[in-house]
């Protein structure tokens, strides 16, 4: 990834104490990771080197997988599922794609009263226990509409299965009620680490597990973290420290508004769990000194370049309180334009463009 700032206004003083500060907590990130423990609040940078939670989630998800299973119900909301959903969408495409992945995972995050009348419908369908798998997660145990989904689930597909806590898996803080209850009724049960946050939490067993579950190389996934954790502990040609400033910088100077700007739709809800990162991280009455703010940038989501066509003129020619990160990986090798094609001559700009051309211009 590369990262370009213009039109940065940072004087070479406000930098350079900027630059102190961050480095400086750099340093502190760095001690986290060398304890490779999770005592402190930044300890999530350490769950991609978790040997010992990569075995529990591999060894749990290898004995529940089978040749019939179809579809694993994640049930949770906020940062119990967004992390993982952001990963399985971006790999499997977003919701009107054309082929599903099998198993499918699906997501029950707010209590839908259509939706849940489907599930109740769908539930029909499921003849035996190999063909679902169950995962409750709620980092506190008591989450409402994880609570109430999971329980309108679970007494639907009771209908159909018996022994249905065998195919359950619960995800929670080992303190909570819901672990105690899961090892009650004989569910399956993953710890989430106490000082790991649950918007923090996608490589932890929360979303290690159902990726792995559905088949998705979660070593990979958590090597490719390894290298970019190594790459945001260095002073030097470090991204999440470069993006830091620029937000910042524009922040000083009237942004109130940053948007992740995503240029492929599969993408939509990796910007909608940015979102939730940065909204719920600064979005605090006080600071870690105790003092009151009123400060904090809204994040928003536009996914190009249908976006373009329905909020551009606000973001080109409305308020300029606005920092845009734009995001994207469009593949070289792209489905191109004819060049004679049904509609020739209408938009001579595009011909013989691929799809990957458009997108990038």
């Amino acid at each position: 990834m590369k990262f370009h700032i213009v039109n940065s206004s940072i004087t070479n003083a406000r930098q350079s104490k900027l630059y102190e500060y961050l480095s400086s907590y750099i340093d502190h990130l760095r001690d986290v990771a060398d304890q490779h423990t999770y005592d402190a609040p930044e300890s999530s940078i350490n769950l991609p080197l978790d040997q010992t939670l990569l075995g529990e989630v591999q060894n749990l998800a290898s004995s529940l997988q089978n040749p019939h299973l179809k579809y694993i119900f994640v049930v949770g909301i906020g940062g119990s599922n967004l992390g993982t959903k952001a990963v399985y969408d971006a790999l499997f495409g977003y919701t009107d794609n054309l082929e599903r992945a099998t198993p499918q995972i699906i997501f029950l995050d707010t209590p839908n009263p259509a939706f849940l009348e489907e599930i109740q419908t769908f539930a029909d369908r499921i003849s035996s226990p190999e063909e679902v798998l169950i995962n409750v997660i709620s980092k506190s145990g008591t989450t409402t509409e994880t609570i109430m989904n999971a329980n309108i689930l679970c007494e639907a597909l009771g209908h159909q299965i018996d022994e249905l806590a065998s195919r359950i898996v619960v995800t929670t803080d080992e303190q909570s009620k819901l672990w105690d209850k899961a090892h009650e009724e004989g569910m399956h049960r993953l710890a989430v680490p106490e000082q790991v946050g649950g918007r923090y939490s996608v490589l932890s067993a929360v979303g290690l597990f159902p990726l792995a579950a559905a088949g998705i190389d979660i070593e990979n996934l958590r090597q490719g973290a390894a290298d970019m954790r190594s790459r945001c502990l260095e002073h030097q040609g470090n991204p999440a420290l470069m993006s830091a400033q620029a937000i910042y910088d524009a922040y000083e100077n009237g942004a109130h508004v940053a948007d992740q700007f995503v240029f492929n739709a599969e993408l939509a809800s990796l910007g909608q769990w940015y979102r939730q990162l940065m909204g719920e991280s600064l979005g605090k009455e006080h600071n870690l000194a105790g003092k009151t703010v009123n400060a904090g940038l809204t994040p928003t989501v536009s996914v190009g370049s249908t976006d373009l066509h329905s909020v551009g003129q606000l973001y080109l020619g409305g308020p300029n309180d606005k920092i845009t990160t734009f995001i994207s990986a469009l593949p070289q090798d792209a489905p191109r334009n004819p060049r004679i094609g049904m509609f020739d001559g209408l938009v001579s700009e595009i011909d013989e463009q691929s799809a990957s051309d458009v997108m990038s211009a």
